[in-house]
């Protein structure tokens, strides 16, 4: 017989989900693309360094998502893509199902940004070159998908807000710790 009572079984505890590189990398990319957002045509020459640094860090993320840890690799990213519109449906009505790592529409985000930031970064180390120097192509396109990058930035944190207030779980703390509260019986 147990000493436990029943709110003991079903107790919260966390797991480890995010290593330390993935973290300090959302976390840089996040520094990152507000530096480069706040800093051009007044800081010029801040806004190329923090544009390279994002173009090592989607190289870092790239490397990182065939050989880093469990939560850190992309194999899943066809799964979850695949599941995003169901998802994405179902949470209208606050379905949310658990996940330990991103749930689908947080990988459709992943995606989105990590395609958009490479265009940015892209074409703005394009711009600085003597070949593409004021291309309006160029310009345009590093200007639009420096907007698109935002307008996610946006998106993801206001979902970030919404899952955390329906799953009642602290998910920045998540991001910051790289725990994340499990529920289960023991």
């Amino acid at each position: 017989m147990s000493d436990r009572t029943p709110a003991d079984r079903t107790a919260s505890r966390t797991v480890a989900v995010w290593d330390l590189p993935l973290r300090l990398w959302h976390w840089l990319l996040a520094a990152c693309v507000l530096a480069a957002w706040f800093t051009p045509t007044v800081y010029d020459r801040f806004h190329r360094i923090v544009g390279y640094a994002v173009l090592g860090l989607l190289a870092f993320r790239l490397v990182w998502g065939f050989w880093g840890s469990r939560y850190s690799r992309f194999r899943m990213i066809r799964v979850r893509l695949r599941a995003a519109p169901g998802y994405l449906w179902n949470l209208r009505r606050g379905i949310t199902g658990r996940y330990i790592g991103l749930n689908p529409a947080g990988t459709l985000m992943l995606v989105a940004l990590l395609a958009s930031l490479t265009v940015s970064a892209i074409t703005g180390a394009m711009s600085v070159t003597v070949t593409f120097f004021g291309l309006w192509w160029v310009e345009d396109t590093h200007h639009y998908s420096s907007d698109a990058v935002i307008v996610l930035v946006v998106l993801h944190v206001l979902g970030v807000v919404v899952m955390a207030l329906l799953q009642r779980e602290n998910l920045i703390r998540a991001m910051i710790t790289g725990r994340k509260r499990i529920r289960g019986r023991s």
